[in-house]
């Protein structure tokens, strides 16, 4: 069986909503790192549930993905910060329009973070 080294960035990573069709497709978390800083992250608009557009720019920053193996599937290309490349859902500039941009927060978790009720006391 041939497979993919995949990186994800988004409702993909462990723990997101979506993280179940990577499981569910047996695919194995190889592990975290961080793409090339070559890279915007938004957050795309009227999306159910909450999901990013990654953007290969060339003033970008280093974003935080996970990665996995799994069957080889039709999918976009991430280099990562080591100058590797993995398989990867990358956007089209059309997924941004009414986007809002994300990347200064450097990752998805840290966007979903950002937007969660503060928890302290009164």
């Amino acid at each position: 069986m041939e497979t993919v080294i995949l990186a994800v960035v988004g409702a993909h990573l462990k723990d997101m909503p979506l993280h179940w069709q990577l499981t569910s497709r047996d695919a194995r978390f190889v592990r975290a790192t961080r793409t090339a800083p070559s890279y915007r992250l938004y957050a795309m608009a009227n999306s159910t549930p909450p999901k990013p557009a990654l953007i290969h720019v060339t003033d970008g920053a280093a974003i935080e993905v996970e990665i996995f193996e799994l069957d080889v599937a039709a999918i976009g290309t991430v280099t990562l910060e080591d100058g590797s490349e993995v398989k990867g859902f990358v956007a089209e500039p059309r997924a941004i329009e009414g986007a809002e941009d994300i990347t200064a927060l450097g990752g998805w978790r840290a966007f979903v973070a950002s937007r969660a009720p503060a928890h302290g006391i009164p």
